[in-house]
């Protein structure tokens, strides 16, 4: 399917009142990983919904026909909506919350649907804030403590930062605390968007907003990334899988400062100080030529690479493990211990089975390890250090597999890369087998036998440039 839900456990909760919706929505969201649940009547609403990402799907029909007071239902729940309704009518922001202004009509397409769901589901899970953002931000050893010194020292500059690590290491955390320490874009919002996460078609519409009747189904204006984030940080993350169209309209926002939404023709002056991550080698792209230069020079006035926790060494692999599992398993403060929660004690075992591993996803993976380990616990009332050891197996043989896949992979480009090379060498002596192998210092024993492992029998089947796998 081409647009696929941003993350898992998306749960949708239909109230169809008289417009029988619930059996269409089911059919178009049937080959998604969502769940289609009958809402009519509910109340209270699951306490699952806490724990997923949940979007509303209501017929206007519900509130012409029960009073349903839309303010009040939103402020309770919090959920995102979809308005069904069968004809435009006028905006009334005692009946449709601005936040959730989406609007769908009653012939809507599985593909109108389809695009409104995940694309609300990637800015909940974009700018939902979960606890572990929260935690502080431990930094036991050196070379983190310098980052943060580093960080802290161009914290309140208005330039615009670049920010570069591996996968899961922390690089929205810093992008936070630069905007939290700027005595002024830390006063107005931080709003963090994910470049790869941006639907085919809907860049234009994500960043620059559009405005009313701009298209079917924009029944009311819409600010964009660039007027969200007026007056406080835009943070776009991976910004090295933007493609490079959308890059260059991009810098001309950073330029100008100046935005149009789609379907008007005003501009509206935007001030916002940028900061990117990446966890790809920017500058290898420009190189490339797959990313601009001059809009990697525009962003990285300042630079700041965050190490990996393999960097950071055993200190901090232990802290933060230490940290996760306390505050997952303390118990509850009570008034004869003044506010204080009883510390838990970890066996020295499973501090030294941290310490000795190599988490490959960084932080995230051992925040993932140390909330299973947490489950663990809980279940078995202590540590019991078999269910424990086969978390560890299992994260070994998986760190294992991704390595087989890399190594696969450097060695099919390698195969690629050498069989090009004897295609050209033969080509160039007119596929003369002894002056290629000479040409090649090889033997003709030593080139025949890659002229089979690469499938390379002449002229036409090389010029196929198929190699099975």
């Amino acid at each position: 399917m081409k647009n696929k839900p941003p993350q898992e456990n998306i749960d949708i909760y239909v109230w169809e009142g008289k417009s029988d919706i619930f059996d269409r929505i089911a059919r178009c969201l049937v080959s998604a990983d969502v769940d289609v649940i009958r809402a009519d009547g509910m109340e209270p609403l699951p306490e699952q919904v806490a724990q997923s990402t949940a979007i509303a799907i209501i017929s206007v029909t519900v509130i012409d026909s029960s009073g349903f007071d839309a303010q009040d239902w939103q402020r309770t729940h919090g959920m995102p909506v979809i308005w069904v309704a069968e004809a435009p009518r006028a905006y009334d922001s005692r009946v449709y919350p601005p936040e959730y202004s989406h609007i769908l009509m009653l012939d809507f397409t599985c593909a109108e649907l389809r695009r409104q769901v995940f694309a609300l589901a990637g800015e909940l899970h974009l700018h939902g804030k979960s606890a572990q953002e929260h935690d502080p931000l431990i930094a036991e050893s050196d070379v983190m403590k310098a980052l943060l010194k580093e960080a802290e020292t161009f914290a309140d500059c208005d330039s615009n930062v670049l920010i570069s690590g591996e996968t899961g290491v922390g690089k929205e955390r810093i992008a936070r605390l630069l905007h939290d320490q700027h005595s002024h874009y830390g006063k107005g919002p931080f709003v963090a968007v994910n470049c790869g996460a941006i639907p085919d078609g809907l860049f234009e519409s994500h960043f620059f907003g559009h405005a009313k009747g701009a298209f079917t189904g924009a029944m009311l204006a819409h600010k964009g990334y660039f007027e969200q984030a007026d007056g406080g940080t835009l943070f776009l993350d991976e910004i090295g899988d933007l493609p490079l169209y959308q890059q260059v309209k991009l810098l001309r926002v950073l330029e100008q400062s100046k935005v149009t939404r789609l379907g008007s023709a005003t501009e509206i002056s935007v001030d916002f100080r940028l900061v990117a991550a990446t966890n790809r080698n920017l500058r290898e792209l420009v190189r490339q030529e797959m990313f601009r230069s001059d809009l990697y020079y525009r962003m990285a006035v300042i630079e700041l690479r965050v190490p990996s926790l393999q960097e950071r060494g055993e200190t901090d692999k232990i802290a933060i493990f230490s940290h996760i599992v306390q505050r997952m398993l303390s118990h509850q403060p009570d008034n004869d211990k003044n506010g204080e929660a009883s510390p838990i004690t970890i066996p020295d075992w499973l501090i030294r089975m941290v310490a000795n591993t190599r988490f490959v996803g960084n932080v995230r993976e051992l925040r993932n390890i140390a909330e299973r380990i947490t489950i663990i616990h809980r279940q078995f009332g202590d540590w019991d250090r078999d269910a424990i050891d086969r978390v560890f197996v299992a994260l070994r043989e998986f760190r294992d597999e991704l390595q087989e896949i890399e190594n696969d992979g450097t060695r099919r480009k390698w195969d690629m890369a050498d069989r090009q090379r004897i295609i050209e060498a033969l080509d160039a002596h007119n596929w003369r087998r002894q002056d290629t192998a000479n040409h090649l210092k090889m033997s003709r024993k030593v080139l025949w036998e890659k002229m089979r492992k690469f499938q390379i029998i002449d002229g036409e089947t090389a010029a196929k440039g198929d190699i099975d796998p």
